[in-house]
């Protein structure tokens, strides 16, 4: 893969010395903090204790943005006009059709949403979480993306994306951010309100309680399953981003390889697909001519799909892309999906934003920005020697390109990658 994907390097430090070594009832009290310092708390904190940044700058959220982006969450539904990432409750009962009391337009922030559902449940406790958050509005996604990219630069960025939620109610539900067997450190922003998290043995005879408030970042490690407590008179509004810590799993990687294999694409009959492998040889399914009849028709449909999915040149261009769609996520995926594609004149001057990677795999050219790939004609050497100049921040004069290089900028911009000078 042509440029690395860590876009500066952390700068050097000489070692400091870690704290001594916290006794087992200390570990889960968590430390109150000023300042956030990532090369600080991923030697001192992370995956040790949890802690809490007051005032976090720069935020990880704005307030503004992360009500537009509940807004849209809200608005796209699933099958029966719910979307499948959002949960409602009312009074501790949760809502399979919850209606108009997700986020509306109209409300215009929080207040207004939470004083309207106030007068519409006569004041009965509610809450609402939204999943997969990051991926409804890309100024939050690249806002998160830009904060957590100093820890990833001292713990790596994850294998698995981080889960970003939204939390807002006048008390809070569980959240079943992990799937079973993991366990995840979790990062919870306050946005509004108060929150208040009880660390320690469950009776509370050795827990510690924490209250965060607006602009306040609290941590704690996977470990640690820290109950929430109501805070009476508030309706309160946060984001958790979970980070899978242990119990990776492979399902969830076999989904991001195959993910584009959808049911429409298995049913869609397809008697030659491109680059099929015979029987017998590259695929990675074979049925045994004498194991029995013959399948039906839909799941033949489906084999010679993966057959074909998986033969040596198609398999290498999927996890190419994979691997190209994972470094400039940024350890946030899904993704929101790209704006529309931009169009140039001879007298337009565009320069990056974001990096640009790429590379070739099975014969082709790809290259990414901000979690998309797309494939160019441009050759080898043309390519690099136009990120070159894109990837150095330099303007870059339109007229001195050929078409396969307005095309590739054109894509730039729908990934959000280029700004037009």
């Amino acid at each position: 893969m042509r440029e690395d994907p860590h876009v500066t390097e952390p700068a050097r430090h000489a070692a400091e010395p870690a704290d001594r070594a916290a006794a087992p009832g200390e570990q889960s009290r968590p430390v109150r903090l000023d300042r956030l310092d990532w090369r600080e708390f991923g030697e001192r904190y992370w995956d040790r204790q949890p802690a809490l940044f007051t005032s976090v700058t720069p935020a990880p959220f704005d307030v503004h943005e992360v009500f537009e982006t509940a807004v849209a969450a809200a608005h796209r539904g699933g099958p029966f006009g719910v979307p499948p990432y959002a949960g409602f409750a009312v009074g501790g009962e949760p809502q399979t059709d919850p209606g108009d009391f997700l986020p509306q337009p109209r409300d215009g922030s929080f207040a207004g949403y939470h004083q309207r559902l106030v007068r519409q449940l006569s004041g009965e406790p509610y809450s609402l979480a939204l999943q997969a958050f990051h991926a409804f509005h890309h100024p939050l996604w690249a806002r998160e993306r830009a904060f957590f990219a100093g820890l990833w630069a001292r713990v790596g960025q994850p294998t698995q994306s981080a889960f970003t939620t939204l939390v807002h109610g006048t008390y809070e539900q569980p959240l079943a951010e992990a799937l079973p067997g993991q366990r995840v450190a979790t990062f919870l922003f306050v946005l509004g309100g108060r929150q208040r998290m009880r660390f320690g043995a469950a009776d509370r005879s050795a827990s510690y309680a924490v209250e965060a408030g607006p602009g306040d970042l609290l941590y704690w490690p996977s470990r640690l399953s820290p109950a929430a407590e109501p805070y009476a008179g508030w309706a309160s509004t946060g984001v958790r981003v979970s980070v899978v810590r242990e119990g990776r799993q492979a399902a969830a990687e076999l989904y991001d390889l195959l993910h584009d294999v959808t049911p429409e694409t298995l049913l869609t009959p397809d008697p030659d697909p491109a680059g099929a492998a015979p029987p017998g040889e590259e695929g990675l399914l074979v049925p045994d001519a004498e194991a029995g009849p013959e399948l039906p028709a839909p799941l033949e449909r489906a084999l010679a799909h993966f057959r074909s999915a998986g033969a040596r040149g198609p398999l290498e261009e999927r996890v190419a892309r994979q691997s190209l769609r994972h470094w400039t996520a940024g350890g946030f995926r899904p993704v929101p999906p790209p704006a529309p594609r931009g169009r140039f004149g001879d007298d337009d001057v565009v320069r990056a934003t974001e990096r640009v990677l790429w590379t070739e795999a099975a014969g082709r050219r790809l290259y990414s920005a901000c979690g998309h790939v797309a494939a160019t004609e441009l050759p080898a050497a043309d390519l690099a020697a136009v990120l070159r100049v894109l990837n150095s921040g330099r303007p870059l004069p339109v007229r001195e390109l050929a078409p396969a290089a307005r095309v590739l900028l054109a894509e730039l911009t729908a990934f959000r990658a280029l700004e037009r000078l």
